[in-house]
């Protein structure tokens, strides 16, 4: 008999004039794994995380077990037997893996005012071992993990105590394919026990073959809620979104369409333990795409591109000579970069869309020296708007905003800037259809304008649809290149890959 567990009833939420959240009941029940999609901005971040104490509510009310809860943090969700994976980087740096784990827990390896560390490294690495994370060590600095290890670290953080409820927000955009697979195991055990979890993502392949029943979200409004085995993807877009969408997200066009002309020159280029002699060239109007499995190196290439990666050797070179060495000279030379890790990389997430925005062009935008905050203001809203995205205003915090529209303030930033060479570490990474579909089409528009993209991407559907050329990289090298053709299919990737 199916128990209902978990009840929102007629919950909002106010950011300023921006009603978020508007009058949601959802019923949620014991033993399922239970979607939650809709596009960005509809609200499903922002209703997870009034539920787990990270916003207040501003009116309604939710019921576990028929009893209102009201958590007013994540530790008093956690003791109420809610948890959460959130999407960004969830774990604290400056804190081992251990402490990690049980932060707002200590207590139980304290007596008398005193921690036992041993007790709790022990704790951790027999929970670590247990769900089969063991080459992390619990004793170690969080810090010296990778992003997907540190999610793993969190799944560990959010489930060791067996909550009844457990949200997954957009936790597997950050996982490679067996870091997925260890997830999805460890929903599935938590189902089997009879915990519930709310898994929130833009995968819909993913969603209708997880879950048991979705709900969706549009403009902050429920909208329904239906069986995962009764309904199809586009079913589910057009829930989300209130239209049919076309069936392509992806360029149609085949054929070399780009210049001859070479605007960037890789050579030799090396990161310790990550890349090793790595050379390409990438040409005016081209999108290049980088792919290959999450540990293959080419996520640091692309910081290697940008000069953030400081250990690097071998030469970035443009067109006239001119060599990029550090950040400050990949942007003076109009060079932007969007990191995977947006939250940490990317943006300033306690700063206004104004700041952000502007950040990298105050060298332009300054007269004599000084800045003006009409001139600022109107730089920012006109790139704003240019992006479609969703505020209350410039003003407005970039923490408060979605996935989406996150992405939409970075590339905001680097069109401001006018930057003809853009590197995009998984620029659709945590983003719905409907900005999916916007950025391709930015992207398409870019090329047109003969502005160069390096895509650096794990999905190989974006590398098929949007790349003129493809290169795969394995351990750290480049393993094949591929020149884009109907003919080309994943399965060629993937031998490159492997």
């Amino acid at each position: 008999m199916t128990k209902t567990i978990l009840v929102s009833d007629k919950v909002n939420k106010f950011f300023g004039n921006t009603h978020a959240v508007n009058d949601v009941s959802i019923s949620f029940n014991s033993g399922e794994i239970h979607g939650l999609i809709g596009e960005n901005g509809s609200g499903k971040s922002t209703f997870s995380s009034m539920l787990c104490g990270i916003h207040p509510i501003s009116s309604g009310k939710f019921l576990l077990e028929k009893k209102e809860i009201n958590a007013d943090s994540i530790v008093e969700a956690n003791r109420l037997g809610i948890s959460m994976i959130v999407q960004e980087m969830g774990t604290l740096p400056g804190l081992t893996v251990a402490e990690n784990i049980f932060l707002g827990d200590e207590d139980q390896f304290t007596n008398f005012g005193i921690k036992n560390t041993g007790a709790m490294n022990r704790k951790a690495q027999s929970y670590l071992v247990e769900y089969g994370f063991e080459h992390i060590n619990a004793s170690r600095m969080v810090d010296l993990y990778s992003f997907e290890d540190r999610k793993l670290v969190e799944i560990v953080k959010a489930t060791y105590f067996k909550p009844k409820i457990v949200v997954v927000d957009e936790t597997t955009t950050a996982l490679s394919q067996a870091g997925r697979e260890s997830l999805y195991h460890h929903m599935n055990r938590i189902k089997a026990e009879g915990g519930t979890i709310i898994f929130i993502s833009h995968d819909l392949s993913e969603v209708l073959e997880h879950t048991d029943r979705v709900s969706v979200l549009r403009d902050g409004e429920y909208i329904g809620t239906v069986n995962s085995d009764e309904t199809t993807e586009d079913d589910l877009k057009n829930l989300m979104v209130g239209r049919e969408l076309g069936e392509h997200y992806y360029r149609t066009d085949f054929g070399e369409s780009y210049s001859s002309e070479v605007v960037l020159s890789v050579k030799d280029i090396s990161v310790p333990g990550f890349v090793k002699n790595v050379s390409f060239d990438l040409h005016k109007g081209e999108i290049l795409g980088i792919g290959g499995l999450s540990s293959c190196g080419m996520r640091e290439v692309g910081k290697a591109i940008f000069g953030a990666a400081y250990d690097r050797t071998g030469t970035v070179t443009l067109t006239d000579g001119t060599t990029i060495d550090n950040v400050l000279s990949a942007i003076k030379n109009s060079i932007g970069y969007a990191s995977k890790d947006r939250d940490n990389e990317s943006i300033v997430l306690e700063s206004s869309i104004r700041d952000n925005i502007t950040l990298p062009s105050l060298d332009l935008l300054a007269k004599n020296g000084i800045q003006s905050a009409k001139k600022l203001n109107r730089f920012a809203k006109k790139n704003a708007e240019l992006m479609k995205v969703r505020m209350s205003g410039i003003s407005q915090y970039v923490s408060q905003l979605s996935g989406g529209n996150k992405q939409k303030v970075v590339l905001a930033r680097w069109l401001g800037r006018g930057s003809n060479i853009l590197v995009l570490d998984s620029p659709t990474r945590g983003i719905d259809v409907g900005v999916k579909a916007d950025i391709y089409a930015l992207m398409g528009e870019l090329k047109e304008q003969g502005k160069s993209i390096i895509m650096i991407s794990e999905e190989m559907q974006e590398l098929l649809g949007m790349s003129d050329r493809i290169i795969i990289m394995k351990d750290g090298e480049i393993n094949g290149e591929f020149l884009r053709s109907p003919e080309l299919g994943e399965e060629d990737l993937i031998q490159k890959m492997i």
